[in-house]
C-alpha cells in the first residue's frame, strides 16, 4: 500500500500521535515540536546536507537529540578514496538549537566551542556556511560556505508511525538541488561549482532500539536531466508507505518495496566492501552497486550508540517511471547505508 497525503493539516493530534500515515510530495503536514506528547529529551531533530560531485562531497549534519547534540563533517575524496568524519558532541541541547519546524523556510545556527555551523533558507536560497577548526588528520581547519538553489518541484515526505503511541517519524529527502560553492582542509580548496546537494530533514520521537537502511543517488544523465532516488526502510511502520522514490527533473515517482541485498547481512559477518544488489517488489528499481569507500564513524557505549555504515560506491542498473519511461545509469556514484542505533 502507498497512501498519498494530499492536503494540508497537523501532523500531530491533541495525543501526540499521527493525524495520517503516508507519503507526500511536499510539505503538507505541519510539524510542531510543542505539539510532541512526550518529554522533550525524546524529540530527535536533525538536518543532513549532503553536497557532492564525482571527484568531492561534503557531508554536514546539525542534530538535536534531546539529551545530546551534535555539529557533524564528513570530507569525501572520491579520486583518492579517503574520507575524514568528525563530530563535536553537544550535551543536553533539548531544543536550544532551534531546529526549524519546515523545510520551506528558517535558519538554523549552531556553535560549540570554536566548531560552526550556519544555515539560512530564505524560501528559495540556502547558504551553508561554517568552520570545524583542527579537522583534518594533521590538524588541518574545515570551512565551507556553499550556496544551495534549484529546489525541484516535488521531493519525499513521510509520516511514519511506530508501535508506540506518541512515536513517529516525519522525513524529507530532497534529492538534486543546484550547489556551488567550496570547502578548504587547510589550503587545499575543494570545489563544489555546479554540483548537487540532497537534504535528509528528521523530525520525531523514536523508540529505542532501530536498525534502519537507506539508500540515496543524485545525477545528471547525459541530456543534462537531474535524476535521483531515495531507498530504505526501518524507521518505523511503513504499512502505509515506503519512502522509495524516484526523482526525475523535479518530479517525484513513487515505487512500492526496495530491498537491500548485502552480502552476509544478517549474520555477524557482514561484508560491506563486497557488491551489493537492490530488488524492488514492483520491479521498478534493480541495481548493482559497487562499494568504493565505507564511511564508519561508530559510538557504542553499549547502552547508548550509533553504530552507521555509510558505503559509497558506483551503481548500475534500471529504474522506471510512473509512465514507463527507462532510466539506465552505469558507474553512477551514491551511498547506501546500514545503522544500527540505541538512542
Amino acid at each position: 500500500m502507498q497512501r498519498e497525503i494530499l492536503e494540508k493539516g497537523k501532523l500531530l493530534d491533541e495525543n501526540g500521535n499521527l493525524t495520517e500515515k503516508g507519503f507526500a510530495r511536499k510539505y503538507l503536514l505541519e510539524y510542531n515540536r510543542e505539539n510532541v506528547a512526550t518529554s522533550t529529551l525524546k524529540i530527535k531533530e536533525w538536518d543532513y546536507y549532503y553536497i557532492g560531485n564525482d571527484d568531492y562531497a561534503l557531508c554536514l549534519t546539525v542534530a538535536d537529540m534531546g539529551y545530546i547534540g551534535a555539529l557533524s563533517a564528513t570530507v569525501i575524496d572520491f579520486k583518492k578514496l579517503w574520507q575524514i568524519t568528525k563530530s563535536s558532541v553537544i550535551l543536553f541541547p533539548n531544543g536550544k538549537l532551534k531546529m526549524p519546524n519546515t523545510t520551506e523556510i528558517g535558519d538554523v545556527s549552531a556553535k560549540n566551542g570554536a566548531v560552526e555551523m550556519t544555515i539560512t533558507n530564505d524560501g528559495k536560497v540556502r547558504k551553508i556556511y561554517g568552520k570545524y577548526p583542527k579537522f583534518g588528520d594533521n590538524k588541518e581547519d574545515l570551512t565551507f560556505d556553499i550556496v544551495l538553489d534549484e529546489v525541484p518541484e516535488e521531493c519525499m515526505f513521510i509520516a511514519t508511525p511506530f508501535d508506540k503511541a506518541g512515536h513517529f517519524y516525519y522525513n524529507a529527502k530532497i534529492n538534486c538541488m543546484r550547489a556551488n560553492g567550496s570547502f578548504s582542509l587547510g589550503d587545499r580548496e575543494m570545489p563544489l561549482n555546479d554540483a548537487l546537494a540532497t537534504l535528509d530533514w528528521g523530525r520525531g520521537v523514536w523508540t529505542y532500539d532501530n536498525t534502519w537502511y537507506w539508500g540515496s543517488l543524485q545525477t545528471r544523465l547525459e541530456d543534462g536531466s537531474t535524476f535521483g532516488f531515495n531507498i530504505g526502510y526501518g524507521f518505523g511502520n511503513t504499512e502505509a508507505a515506503s519512502e522509495n522514490m524516484l526523482f526525475y527533473q523535479g518530479k517525484s515517482h513513487k515505487l512500492e518495496d526496495v530491498k537491500f541485498n548485502i552480502p552476509g547481512d544478517g549474520t555477524d559477518n557482514v561484508e560491506y566492501m563486497k557488491p551489493w544488489t537492490f530488488t524492488s517488489s514492483d520491479g521498478r528499481f534493480e541495481m548493482d552497486f559497487t562499494p568504493i569507500i565505507d564511511r564508519q564513524a561508530p559510538i557504542d557505549l553499549k547502552v547508548f550508540c550509533m553504530i552507521p555504515h555509510q558505503v559509497f560506491g558506483l551503481f548500475s542498473g534500471k529504474a522506471i517511471l510512473d509512465d514507463g519511461t527507462e532510466i539506465v545509469i552505469k558507474d553512477v556514484l551514491g551511498f547506501a547505508e546500514k545503522v544500527h542505533n540505541k538512542w
